[in-house]
């Protein structure tokens, strides 16, 4: 069984952006201090914004900076590890209405990583 807080398997996210760009994105939200970025991705795939999709994919974005992917157990204890108390059951389902709205791409190994077209999203409204 693997440790939920660790990525799974130690492999790096292939989202087919580079990390320069990806990191830029990250760096200009949290000098804003706000999810601004994350709200027009949701918008732009035709998605409300709730408070459950912005940190998951905060979550995934932070992970994707760091290379690393993440399953569900793994997405909840960062969660969890940012005092957002959001129950697993939660995360699962905001996971998987992502994944079946294309923002979300599920791995192989039951990891989750932001869409190729996602990262597009984020990084041409930089």
């Amino acid at each position: 069984m693997q440790n939920a807080q660790l990525p799974m398997g130690n492999k790096p996210g292939s989202t087919g952006v580079s990390m320069t760009s990806t990191n830029n994105v990250v760096a200009k939200a949290t000098e804003r201090g706000n999810n601004e970025h994350i709200r027009r991705l949701l918008n732009s795939f035709g998605l409300r914004t709730s408070l459950v999709r912005l940190k998951v994919i905060d979550v995934l974005l932070t992970a994707t900076v760091e290379n690393r992917c993440l399953g569900v157990r793994g997405v909840h204890s960062q969660l969890l590890g940012l005092d957002i108390p959001l129950s697993f059951l939660s995360v699962r389902e905001v996971l998987k209405r992502l994944c079946s709205e294309g923002v979300v791409t599920l791995n192989p190994d039951k990891s989750y990583t932001l869409h190729h077209q996602a990262m597009a999203v984020l990084q041409a409204r930089e």
